[in-house]
């Protein structure tokens, strides 16, 4: 049983609980609104290690994080990560209620059961088009059909599956109805994400970027979307679709800032602690990680980090600006 330490509040009276942790910023895929198709990763010897990144997200946990993401990158190419996995399980009903992570699904098929039997019970999946070509012109480098397949082997060991979905104008915004009747016909949830302007990938996102709004309008026209009080924990809002019977969300640091309830908090695979994903507001969690086996500087770093944490983020997007922010969402973990 971890050591109860003062819960974490911001300036602003939230109380953080949600801490999503980066294991690496490499991926497999290439996605057009994520980043560049040649990016310079980082070297390994910068990353922190398994065991370094278990010492500070159980010190996140005594500090009052109730549910712990795991990302990238792509989360399942960094060796070794069901060791961590399985390790920070040991928190689950021992102040963690939830430990889970987003992946693209390339490396399900071959995940899903260890996955299952190390304390992930829930996982993201994104999923940005059910047509193979688009699939691939959207990642780069996927391929639609081993993603399938590992969604299939995650559902068949029991995990529960929420698909993510980027809405991208001219892309796939036509197939939104599509994506939303196959993932309520598989018993999975849904939500939309729409394109955050992060970082140079190589596209102007202006071209990319549709308002949510105008999804959800459209829906309207064809479903029932009821209101619902269903919270996931992080910035989704979301709607019961009376029709399927299904859940839907919606992301929107667009057109609907989600900032006034905002409970989470960000580190990287180097142990950069971002307070916003839209601010360029960080702390350095790998000095004061490796200073002392005690974790009393990196609970004051923590803590020095948490009160300066700013109201919310700033994105703007603009035909032929740039990113409101320099690094990527891969290097952020996103």
């Amino acid at each position: 049983m971890l050591k109860t330490i003062p819960p974490m509040i911001d300036p602003f009276g939230r109380r953080i609980t949600y801490l999503r942790v980066s294991v690496t910023d490499r991926c497999d895929f290439r996605c057009v609104y994520c980043m560049a198709e040649s990016p310079t990763f980082l070297p390994r010897k910068d990353l922190l290690t398994l065991e370094e990144i278990d010492r500070l997200a159980s010190a996140f946990i005594a500090k009052g994080v109730r549910k712990v993401r795991l990302t990238g990158g792509e989360p399942l190419v960094r060796k070794n990560l069901i060791w961590l996995i399985k390790s920070l399980s040991r928190h689950l009903g021992a102040g963690l209620d939830e430990l889970t992570l987003t992946t693209n699904g390339s490396q399900l098929a071959s995940y899903a059961g260890p996955l299952a039997n190390s304390g992930i019970a829930r996982i993201n999946v994104s999923l940005d088009t059910l047509d193979a070509a688009k699939f691939k012109t959207i990642t780069r480098w996927g391929d639609f059909t081993q993603v399938m397949a590992g969604i299939d082997e995650a559902d068949r060991a029991g995990i529960k599956i929420k698909i993510n979905t980027v809405a991208l104008r001219g892309v796939n915004e036509d197939e939104i109805e599509a994506l939303l009747r196959w993932t309520h016909g598989r018993g999975f949830d849904l939500t939309l994400i729409e394109t955050m302007p992060m970082g140079e990938t190589g596209s102007d996102r202006t071209e990319q970027y549709l308002p949510l709004s105008l999804v959800r309008a459209r829906l309207q026209d064809r479903f029932t979307l009821e209101e619902s009080p269903h919270r996931s924990g992080g910035p989704a809002r979301y709607v019961q679709v009376r029709e399927t019977g299904g859940r839907l969300g919606f992301i929107t640091p667009l057109t609907h800032n989600f900032c006034e309830a905002c409970n989470r908090v960000r580190v990287t695979c180097t142990g950069t602690l971002y307070m916003c994903l839209g601010q360029e507001d960080a702390a350095d969690l790998r000095a004061p990680l490796r200073a002392s086996e005690s974790d009393h500087l990196l609970n004051a770093a923590i803590d020095a980090a948490i009160a300066a944490k700013p109201k919310g983020h700033d994105f703007v997007i603009e035909r032929g600006g740039k990113p409101t922010l320099s690094r990527t969402m891969s290097t952020t973990g996103g």
